[in-house]
């Protein structure tokens, strides 16, 4: 998620500072998937299932990178999200493993935007302090409205992404060309000044540098998301792969921006590096725009966090759903069933609860934060383990990329190998223990919550991979037809 809204969420709801230095004005603290799952995530309004469709009434971006969607049902073929990807190059234990993590961290970032976002709730309505049993409130708020709607059917999901995009646009890419155009306080030179945040890493530049890196990679995630719903677009194996790379750029972009225009619109970006200014996002926009600014801002982030939390459940719900169509969780013939209107009901409601029950760990705000830093660095891990595998299957012959529609050609096999290099060293570098990256009342765990949550969740499939055996429902080698769906 762009910066504008998320770095001024982050210290409003979690009482934890941003990193120290120039990545405080690059990116937030937590920046669970927001763009990108947007952006993937809007489709026509003849499709019965959710993302995507070039024929999208929407004025904005939806049809450059979501997948043209057609009017079949989750049951017509199999999702290749990273469940179904990982189970068909590496096994199914793997492929069971993998799913699992990645459904978990999934529901940790549905918890994350509505805990995050129920803060922006609270300041349209009140300039009061949010406390801890509100705050919980208000994101069970934000998951019954986004479960709501998705239980509505299509066009009711396909308005509000759409409405999400362009709240997107207005809040980050229309406030961003103002600053930069009228608002700017700072050359561009001032991007290469660490302002002394190398303070906060030992005196290391270095150190700073990497801590920055690790910020950053939370704020490109979310486009995973368009693999969930490959069965349900038109000729996925062509249009999925275009759409995540051009919402990858677009967002890309997008981040970049923001990041640079609210850094030079800032007046002293010496107080935002010291923790003196709270909010140094929020500061620049409204410092720059006035006073009259503030409320539309903030209706404008709100529609945009709606979206996103319809859209993340929207993907979760797909991603459960395809997960219990193998016989793959408990209870998996509820969790498969498909209701008139072509969705996902119970999966839908299932992931719904449980990020609601998430939420109650928002009534410690230690806690809390331990949940969001695993929501956003599990990710990576996830997508570690899909690049192994998909790199192994490359060169042991199980895989043939050239056989798709998609051919990346001699360059497929260095960038596959480039990809396990960079997740592996940002897979790593998110988790690595931090102190200043926890909150500053936290303890020990909130500084190894990703290793610690990732630990017990693997432990935890492992067992169940052991006693309930999953993986002994589904045949170990792939068949012709799956083999040539890759």
């Amino acid at each position: 998620m762009p910066v504008i809204w998320l770095s001024t969420a982050t210290n409003r709801s979690s009482n934890a500072p941003c990193p120290r230095g120039p990545c405080l004005l690059s990116v937030s603290r937590l920046s669970p998937r927001w763009s990108a799952s947007t952006l993937s995530s809007s489709w026509g309004s003849s499709s019965p299932v959710p993302r995507g469709s070039g024929r999208s009434s929407s004025p904005s971006w939806a049809s450059c990178w979501s997948p043209r969607s057609t009017p079949s049902s989750p049951r017509s073929s199999r999702s290749r999200g990273v469940y179904q990807w990982v189970r068909r190059l590496g096994g199914p234990r793997l492929g069971w493993l993998v799913g699992w993590i990645y459904l978990a961290s999934a529901v940790a970032s549905l918890t994350t935007v509505a805990y995050l976002g129920s803060s922006w709730l609270h300041m349209l309505f009140s300039d009061s302090a949010l406390s801890p049993a509100t705050h919980v409130l208000l994101g069970a708020v934000f998951i019954a409205v986004a479960l709501g709607i998705n239980l509505l059917g299509v066009n009711p999901v396909k308005h509000f992404l759409n409405a999400g995009i362009v709240a997107e646009g207005i809040a980050s890419i229309a406030v961003s060309v103002f600053l930069l155009l009228f608002a700017r306080h700072h050359g561009f030179n001032i991007l290469f000044d660490t302002l002394g945040a190398h303070a906060a890493s030992g005196g290391s530049v270095t150190a700073g540098f990497v801590t920055c890196l690790a910020v950053a990679g939370w704020a490109f995630l979310g486009f995973d998301s368009t693999t969930q719903v490959a069965e349900e677009t038109e000729q996925p194996r062509r249009s999925v792969p275009r759409a995540l790379l051009r919402s990858y750029v677009f967002v890309a972009f997008t981040v970049l921006l923001t990041s640079i225009a609210v850094t030079l619109a800032l007046r002293r970006p010496q107080d935002a590096v010291s923790g003196k200014t709270a909010d140094p996002v929020f500061d620049a926009v409204t410092q720059s725009l006035g006073g009259w600014s503030e409320k539309p801002f903030i209706v404008v982030v709100l529609i945009a966090f709606f979206a996103c939390a319809i859209s993340i459940q929207t993907y979760i719900g797909r991603a459960v759903y395809a997960f219990a169509r193998d016989r793959q969780l408990p209870f998996s013939a509820q969790l498969a069933k498909v209701g008139e209107r072509q969705i996902p009901w119970v999966s839908l409601t299932v992931t719904a609860v449980l990020a609601g029950l998430g939420l109650l760990l928002g009534l410690n705000g230690n806690a809390a934060a331990t949940l969001i830093s695993f929501g956003s660095g599990g990710f990576y891990f996830i997508f570690l383990a899909v690049a192994l595998v998909a790199l192994s299957a490359r060169l042991g012959g199980r895989w043939n990329p050239s056989a798709g529609e998609f051919r990346l050609g001699r360059a497929g096999l260095a960038i596959n190998v480039l990809a396990v290099v960079w997740l592996l060293f940002e897979a790593v570098n998110i988790a690595w223990p931090r102190a200043e990256l926890a909150p500053p009342s936290g303890s020990w765990i909130q500084v190894w919550a990703v290793v610690l949550v990732f630990s017990a969740l693997l432990v935890l499939g492992l067992v169940y991979i052991a006693l309930a055996k999953p993986h002994t429902r589904l045949s170990p080698n792939m068949s012709t037809e799956e083999v040539e769906a890759l």
